[in-house]
């Protein structure tokens, strides 16, 4: 990734945070990441390809320090509980995941999580099916796939609705589907 897309990237997920996708304007993150506009356009041709690609670069960075906490523990609930602790206190300290799933000035986003999540939620289950691939290689791969579905939608509905300890829910969760 070249620092100009790292700049309008990081750019317009300030600008989501604070305004959503419709408050979002492509000379507003030009600005803010000292380019012209048509720069930002050059870069990524409309403001629908900039959200996505904002959505999909925000998952990356999540889902590479979920892979690190996944992989750090030794025993593989301990590092599943360790990774959904990590979601649970990210996405609301994050402004843009925060917005996302709170609504807080980006009701608009919601979408990306629910409706048109489709990437999101395949990405999130390739790295929980890929931890589940190694610690219990004998729960056959269509289990597994499943599993690890049920552990990002159970995640996600609790972080649109909060309520009690998600974390340890996703586990005790996963824990019975992997039994």
């Amino acid at each position: 990734m070249t620092d100009l897309t790292r700049s309008l990237l990081d750019a317009a997920a300030a600008l989501l945070a604070a305004h959503g996708s419709r408050g979002l304007r492509m000379v507003d993150v030009a600005t803010r990441a000292g380019v012209s506009r048509q720069t930002v356009y050059n870069e990524f041709g409309n403001k629908e390809t900039l959200v996505r690609a904002v959505a999909l670069d925000k998952t990356d960075q999540f889902l590479a320090a979920v892979r690190d906490r996944l992989a750090s523990a030794e025993d593989p609930l301990e590092g599943l509980h360790a990774a959904m602790v990590f979601v649970f206190t990210e996405a609301f300290r994050d402004p843009l995941t925060k917005s996302v799933f709170t609504g807080a000035n980006a009701e608009d986003m919601l979408p990306l999580v629910t409706t048109r999540g489709h990437e999101i939620l395949t990405a999130s289950a390739t790295v929980f099916a890929s931890h589940l691939t190694t610690h219990w290689p004998d729960v056959p791969e269509d289990r597994r796939g499943l599993v690890a579905e049920t552990a990002v939608r159970l995640a996600i509905s609790h972080l649109l609705t909060p309520s009690g300890d998600a974390p340890a829910a996703v586990v005790a969760v996963t824990r019975a589907l992997l039994a």
